[in-house]
């Protein structure tokens, strides 16, 4: 055999002896694999059928409670529909024995009736067997009886109201000072009270009372904020959808106001946040009053004005005197100062200065008793004005004596700005005069002895002697001083005239 078949028979020994080597080689690692891959499943299948079992078990306790639920739910139902039987036959029962009572009720009342007819029908033959005895004894009918004793009765009540009579005038007198005293004293209360609530108090409105709560806070702490960081008393009470704002400062009064509106807009509102808002409002309201002070100024062409004062005129904005705002009164004031003094021929830029700053003292921070004009004089002369300009602001209500001829000008257009339809409210002394007027228009009258005018003026009633004014007199009376009113006097509405004519017998028995 040559050596080259003996190598490709060795070649071909050796490949097959490694093809079968390699077959067994993989054949011993498939059955390694199907090994595991058999251990897995089975322990994949102990896991699912172990979730499965508890899967069920799970299922079947949350059923016994359903179950327990559902249970106690129909016992529940159960003892309810026996409750309500036993209520609804309790109630049946109560009807039943209702109409029992009733019924028994009706005959005895019935019996009751029966008994009162038959006495009344016995009362009433007694009655007439009474009266024919009487009229026999008395040798009068029952109408002439009836009839003397109304008149002796009528007698007797004539007396004692004659002896009366005296005694209630008497005791009225006695009654009347101190009753006059409480009224006007309650009328004075009732009036101070409408004014100061008119000047010294701002109503904040709001969408819903639920942010009542929020700005009181915790034990009041938020209102307690509120309070120490502006000076402004916040009443909260039962008013539907506002809250009330007390402060006689009318600046305090709008810083409080326009930081309660940033704090219920902004919905954050602890004492921080609320110290935080006032300041920055107060630093506002001050560039405000400030720069409304310069505008006004520069508006009415004033020059060299200091800035105290220039911030003061920005102060009138948030004053008012009479319901009139104070910096529009002392706009008009000084407009029409200026005119006045142009067409005197003195010097219009002083007079309107003087009419600008004529109620400054009203604005000032300090306190002090000194009256408006006066404080305002000392003021502007701290800020270095002019001795005409302070005669005019220290006499305008005649405190001091005149030594300006800007002083009257001054004085003059006060008075015209004042005065002119619609400015300010109507004052108390008006409303006393008018009163007063009425009054003594209808005492010009003959025959009239005293007049009233009430109902705020509204109603006027006058008392006439009756020897000396007549029935057919008092009506024309009345006519004749309805006209006087309406062609003499200015009044609100319509004024009620009524005459009152009252003849009076006075006889003292001694």
């Amino acid at each position: 055999m040559s050596p080259i078949l003996a190598a490709a028979a060795g070649l071909l020994l050796g490949g097959g002896a490694g093809y079968f080597l390699f077959l067994r080689v993989l054949t011993g690692k498939a059955d390694s694999i199907v090994r595991e891959a058999e251990l897995r499943g089975e322990s994949i299948k102990e896991k699912k059928i172990l979730q499965a079992k508890e899967k069920f078990i799970e299922l079947k306790e949350k059923q016994a409670n359903q179950r327990k639920d559902l249970d106690r739910k129909l016992n529940e139902r159960e003892e309810r529909i026996k409750k309500t039987e036993s209520n609804l036959q309790r109630t049946i029962d109560q009807n039943k024995n209702a109409e029992r009572q009733l019924k028994q009720d009706q005959e005895k009342l019935e019996q009751r009736l029966n008994a009162i007819d038959k006495k009344t029908k016995d009362l009433e033959t007694d009655h007439s067997k009474a009266i024919e005895a009487l009229e026999k004894l008395s040798g009068m009918t029952a109408d002439e009886a009836k009839s003397a004793m109304v008149e002796q009765i009528k007698t007797e009540a004539r007396a004692m109201a004659a002896s009366q009579a005296q005694d209630i005038i008497d005791d009225a007198k006695e009654r009347a000072n101190s009753e006059a005293k409480k009224i006007v004293i309650q009328t004075i209360q009732r009036v101070a009270t409408e004014h100061s609530v008119e000047n010294s108090v701002s109503v904040f409105q709001i969408k819903n009372d639920d942010v009542k709560g929020r700005i009181i806070g915790r034990e009041g702490r938020n209102i307690r904020a509120l309070e120490a960081a502006t000076g402004v008393e916040f009443i909260v009470d039962d008013t539907p959808e506002a809250i009330i704002l007390s402060c006689f400062d009318p600046v305090r009064r709008e810083i409080a106001r326009l930081s309660l509106h940033q704090l219920v807009t902004d919905g954050r509102i602890h004492p921080a946040r609320i110290e935080e808002v006032v300041e920055k409002v107060t630093k506002k309201i001050e560039e405000e009053i400030a720069e409304t002070g310069k505008r006004t100024v520069i508006d009415l062409g004033i020059h060299n004005l200091k800035g105290e004062l220039v911030r003061m005129v920005g102060r009138m904005k948030y004053r008012s005197s009479y319901g009139q705002n104070l910096l529009q009164h002392s706009r008009e004031v000084a407009n029409l100062c200026a005119t006045m003094a142009a067409e005197l021929g003195l010097d219009a830029k002083a007079a309107k200065r003087a009419g600008l700053l004529h109620d400054i003292g009203k604005v000032s921070d300090e306190e002090s008793e000194l009256p408006h004009a006066i404080l305002g004089m000392k003021i502007a002369e701290k800020a270095g004005e002019r001795e005409d300009v302070l005669n005019a602001i220290g006499a305008h209500h005649d405190e001091i004596e005149m030594t300006s001829l800007l002083s009257p000008i001054i004085q003059v257009c006060d008075a015209i700005s004042g005065a002119r339809p619609g400015a300010r409210r109507e004052m108390v002394e008006a409303y006393i005069q008018r009163l007063r007027d009425l009054e003594n228009l209808a005492l010009e009258y003959p025959g009239v002895t005293k007049s009233y005018a009430i109902q705020a003026g509204r109603e006027l009633r006058v008392m006439v002697e009756s020897d000396q004014v007549s029935d057919d007199q008092a009506d024309q009376l009345s006519f004749d001083i309805s006209q006087r009113i309406m062609n003499e006097m200015t009044y609100p509405g319509q004024v009620k005239i009524t005459v009152i004519r009252e003849r009076r017998a006075v006889s003292i028995a001694r």
